[in-house]
């Protein structure tokens, strides 16, 4: 017995030296201390090169099994995730704000918990899984910067009082947080330039953007930074960064998954899904981020009309076969026509595009090319959904819901800070052209928002439903960006930097269609080449399946080849 008892001892010394140090440094210690690199666990001494063998291009599913093999602790792993931010990202600049402290403190206690259950212990479905947060997304304690400096201001830092719904499900799976992610001023570029951060590169090539929004956690995911992480979707934010990088980013039908907790940027555009190295991965991690919230009411018919989780039952390599695919006409114009909407497709997209088209049909699928499937007209209604008036209600909700002590309205802030929060935030400003700015309105009791949001947005979505009928369609298919990522290092004019690379796949957010980007090639130059797949309202496992399908038939994704010079 006493033997046993010794043991059991000796197992878990490290881990309760390793939860002193870190509560001894929650007392004493500076401000900006950095964990000892700290590793132990039932191989007493693993080489790097094998934990770089065993964990690089890591799935979900494969940690579980090592886990389960006792071949690594939490802490172990969570430690050479560390390693791999603290030696390249002072290059690639992903992560904002690396949390290694609590990071290496949820993993020691995971693992002490492990120990002390025995045989019987039940892991949660993503137990010991170290993931990144975009950085508009609230964690409790930590500043939400939203990349936007006017949060960051010593003495008025907007701190997260609570978790964002996603994060605290997430949290109750057991991730392991290890940061935020770098992200534009509040989500609104295409690029990844932060007034917080500064410029996050591509991890392919440092010189070209990885796009925006969400181009900190997709650099941060496809370097193998984190198993997975969360983006946000406006306007292309979750899937066109997605697309330069050779992740997999899904925007789940809005609804599916609450936004509450997230600093809006348009509160009716706005979505929030998984971004993942592979189509499983990004489909456990819906499983625990999708449900009902009662903070975000649209969320709460999902449960009735959501397809059944868990997601990975639809993960099936046949899931394209007999199936039948639209290509919308007005996304692949590459000469320019009388009232186009958004860019135009670039030949070099275009002829990647087709080799995907090819892929798909070789998958089994149906691809219909028509000028009369979702043409321009489509796209003017989407952008007839007008959501401007009713922006500023949403971040008003936002701030006083996960607003610091010191403000929680608009007012608040200025009064705090001394200066405002910008105007299209509040609404008061971005109007759509010919239309005068007004103060914001309240979209339950605006008389005018029948005509103004709800009748364009069934319009829109009668029109997206009426092409999949009258077309026979499963789903649409079509590129995830306009052009190949571009360099930033070159300007594009009068000394400003470039802005790309762009989509034509705003769209999907005011109606609320799901959407997913699977890695689909690579241009010459040696960067990703992204495919988008949509469909209809509340069907997102079948979409994930045919992600899943594609993904297994061309295994398109590999890992970028990093450096850590500057």
């Amino acid at each position: 017995m006493e033997i046993h008892l010794f043991k059991r001892l000796l197992k878990i010394a490290p881990i309760l030296v390793l939860l002193f140090v870190i509560a001894d440094h929650a007392i004493f210690g500076q401000q900006n201390y950095t964990p000892p690199a700290i590793r132990f666990g039932s191989v007493t001494d693993i080489g790097s090169e094998e934990m770089d063998r065993d964990l690089m291009e890591l799935t979900i599913p494969q940690l579980e099994t090592l886990y389960k093999e006792g071949k690594y602790t939490a802490v172990q792993v969570t430690q050479w995730y560390l390693d791999r931010i603290a030696r390249y990202d002072h290059v690639y600049r992903a992560v904002l704000h690396v949390d290694a402290a609590e990071a290496l403190k949820t993993a020691a206690a995971e693992d002490l918990a492990a120990i002390k259950g025995g045989k019987g212990y039940k892991r949660g479905p993503l137990w010991g899984v170290p993931i990144v947060i975009k950085a508009n997304t609230s964690v409790k304690g930590l500043v939400t910067s939203d990349g936007w400096y006017g949060y960051v201001i010593p003495g008025h830092e907007l701190v997260a009082p609570a978790d964002a719904t996603i994060v605290a499900k997430l949290r109750a799976a057991g991730v392991i947080i290890l940061g935020q992610t770098n992200m534009p001023d509040f989500a609104a570029s295409d690029t990844n330039f932060s007034s917080v951060f500064g410029r996050t590169g591509n991890a392919y090539d440092v010189r070209f953007s990885p796009g925006g929004s969400s181009g900190g956690t997709v650099t941060a995911v496809t370097a193998n930074f984190a198993l997975f992480g969360n983006g946000t979707d406006t306007g292309n934010s979750i899937r066109m960064p997605a697309g330069t990088s050779c992740v997999v980013g899904l925007f789940p039908t809005r609804g599916l998954v609450s936004i509450a907790g997230i600093h809006p940027l348009d509160w009716l555009r706005d979505n929030t899904g998984p971004i993942a190295r592979n189509v499983t991965d990004a489909a456990l991690a819906l499983d625990v981020m999708a449900g009902p919230d009662p903070k975000d009411p649209r969320t709460m018919e999902s449960t009735s009309k959501a397809q059944p989780a868990p997601y990975t039952s639809y993960l099936k390599t046949d899931a394209l076969k007999g199936k039948r695919f639209g290509v919308p006409a007005f996304i692949v114009k590459t000469t320019a026509e009388p009232g186009d909407q958004g860019p135009l497709l670039q030949k070099t997209t275009r002829e990647m595009f087709m080799k995907a088209i090819d892929r798909l049909r070789s998958a089994g699928a149906t691809v219909v090319f028509d000028d009369e499937l979702l043409p321009n007209d489509f796209a003017k209604l989407c952008d007839a959904v007008n959501t401007q008036p009713y922006v500023g209600e949403g971040t008003e909700n936002f701030l006083r819901d996960y607003g610091p002590g010191e403000y929680h309205t608009f007012a608040e802030y200025a009064t705090a800070v001394g200066t405002p929060i910008p105007g299209f935030l509040r609404g008061v400003t971005g109007a759509p052209p010919g239309t005068k700015s007004s103060a914001p309105r309240i979209l339950e009791s605006d008389p005018q928002a029948e005509t103004t949001y709800w009748e364009p947005l069934r319009k829109a979505l009668a029109a997206y439903n009426e092409a999949f009928d009258r077309f026979h369609l499963d789903g649409l298919v079509y590129p995830a960006l306009q052009m190949p990522p571009n360099d930033e290092t070159i300007p594009l004019r009068e000394g400003r930097r470039s802005d790309g690379p762009h989509s034509n796949t705003a769209w999907v957010d005011p109606i609320g269609v799901p959407a997913v980007v699977v890695p689909a090639g690579f241009y010459d130059n040696g960067l990703p080449f992204g495919l988008e797949l949509a469909g209809k309202r509340w069907r997102d496992g079948d979409l994930l399946g045919w992600a899943f399908a594609y993904e297994q038939a061309t295994k398109f994704r590999k890992p970028p080849v990093l450096t850590d010079k500057r």
